[in-house]
């Protein structure tokens, strides 16, 4: 079906050798506020990764080489992003609204860690899907019963998240206004619109400016998408 994955699975939650996908996002977190909008999500984000490095190790997906290779490039497209932003760049238009908006207190917790999920689901995890099938010479079917797994793991966390994140009496005044703008959201449409996508660009290969005009309107939905998540409650 595939050739051997070309990355660690790394899911060692402590000790990863620098370098490794969970090694750089708690750097990434030592340098940030723990209040800080991209800190919030990297966080969250943190505990998705380790938990399918701890999956994977433990030969819970169909192929364990495949899916530590998805992981690794979905993780990448977060990281590069930051890595563009820290150096002064443009941070691409799906994870934009969350760099502009980090620090406005204004914007919950919870509302910054769905943004970035958002993000990375919405836009990431699609273009994810391609460039794995396109280092293990696949192709999309090859991948779903990972992709299923990678969307369980999401939705758990997910619930997770919401509850750890909207608590306190700093709350009450505005949890119905809340509540009305995250209900608007969903995980599995957004993993659904991902699928879809993958399947779509992985079509679209031999068309490259055609895949190049899709990618760029799935960036700029995921980004508007984004900055209504992301609307001020106070």
């Amino acid at each position: 079906m595939a050739k051997i994955a070309q990355y660690p699975a790394d899911g060692e939650a402590h000790g990863a050798p620098p370098g490794t996908v969970p090694a750089r996002m708690r750097a990434f977190r030592s340098g940030w506020p723990v209040d800080d909008g991209i800190a919030v999500f990297n966080d969250a984000y943190l505990a998705v990764t380790e938990e399918l490095g701890r999956r994977i190790d433990r030969g819970k997906f169909p192929d364990r080489g495949s899916a530590a290779t998805l992981r690794v490039l979905l993780a990448e497209r977060y990281l590069a992003a930051v890595d563009t932003v820290t150096a002064g760049g443009r941070a691409p238009a799906c994870w934009r609204p969350l760099f502009q908006l980090r620090r406005h207190r204004g914007v919950r917790p919870l509302q910054f860690a769905l943004a970035g999920i958002n993000a990375h689901i919405g836009h990431d995890l699609g273009l994810a899907v391609v460039d794995t099938c396109r280092t293990l010479d696949c192709r999309p079917t090859d991948l779903e019963g990972d992709f299923d797994r990678v969307g369980e793991i999401l939705t758990m966390l997910e619930e997770r998240i919401r509850e750890d994140l909207m608590h306190g009496p700093e709350l009450l005044e505005i949890t119905d206004p809340l509540a009305h703008l995250l209900g608007s959201w969903s995980l599995e449409r957004a993993r659904d619109g991902a699928w879809s996508a993958a399947r779509l660009l992985w079509g679209l290969r031999g068309l490259p400016a055609l895949a190049a005009e899709f990618t760029e309107r799935l960036d700029a939905g995921a980004g508007l998408v984004g900055r209504c998540l992301l609307t001020p409650l106070r």
